[in-house]
């Protein structure tokens, strides 16, 4: 965690949320320093911020975020994705996405230049008509955009869970470390203050 407050203060949120590795009383050039020290000696390094003091380390991370519903203007402008909530937990989220989506760009690659190659030497054999042809490559099509909108199945599912949750009160529904949902969905996508939440080490 690299925050500008006083070490208590630190110290003491940073027990709440189970962070270890606490840097306070930080001004913007300090935070930007410990961010490339830290990628330097990790490599990628994702950093989460909201302030206008954040904006300098933002921007020198791997991939900055900015929590949107709390943002400051410059921490928005200045980071690579804005997250419309002030859930930690959430900064997961483009990371998991991002991975999803390329999945399936490979796949569709890979289906296209199956089904152009199969086209190709089948004309050429004598093998398939014209009209053929041009009915596969245009099935092979839609085909392709359906695999690509899997990637919104993510969301729905979660947004489903989301909608659950808000009624949990009313339900009775018990949703601790070990209890309903926990075997379905990682610790990282839960809302604030649910048990098993981690936070990233630079924020």
């Amino acid at each position: 965690m690299l925050t500008g407050d006083n070490e208590g203060t630190a110290r003491a949120i940073a027990r709440e949320v189970g962070i270890d590795d606490v840097h306070a009383k930080l001004k913007p050039e300090d935070k930007v320093a410990r961010v490339r020290d830290l990628a330097q000696r990790h490599g990628h390094l994702l950093m989460v911020g909201d302030g206008v003091n954040d904006a300098p380390a933002l921007a020198e991370a791997t991939v900055g975020v900015a929590m949107g519903a709390a943002g400051t203007d410059v921490a928005l402008e200045t980071a690579d994705v804005a997250l419309m909530g002030d859930d930690l937990g959430s900064s997961s989220k483009p990371l998991a996405l991002g991975r999803r989506a390329h999945r399936l760009v490979r796949q569709n690659l890979v289906l296209s230049v199956v089904v152009i190659a199969g086209m190709v030497a089948g004309t050429i054999a004598g093998a398939f008509t014209l009209p053929l042809v041009v009915l596969v490559h245009e099935l092979s099509e839609f085909v392709v955009i359906g695999n690509g909108l899997r990637v919104l199945r993510v969301a729905v599912v979660r947004a489903a869970w989301a909608s659950l949750f808000a009624l949990q009160g009313g339900l009775g529904i018990a949703t601790g470390d070990r209890r309903f949902g926990a075997a379905v969905e990682p610790a990282a996508w839960w809302p604030s203050g649910r048990q098993g939440h981690r936070q990233p080490s630079a924020a």
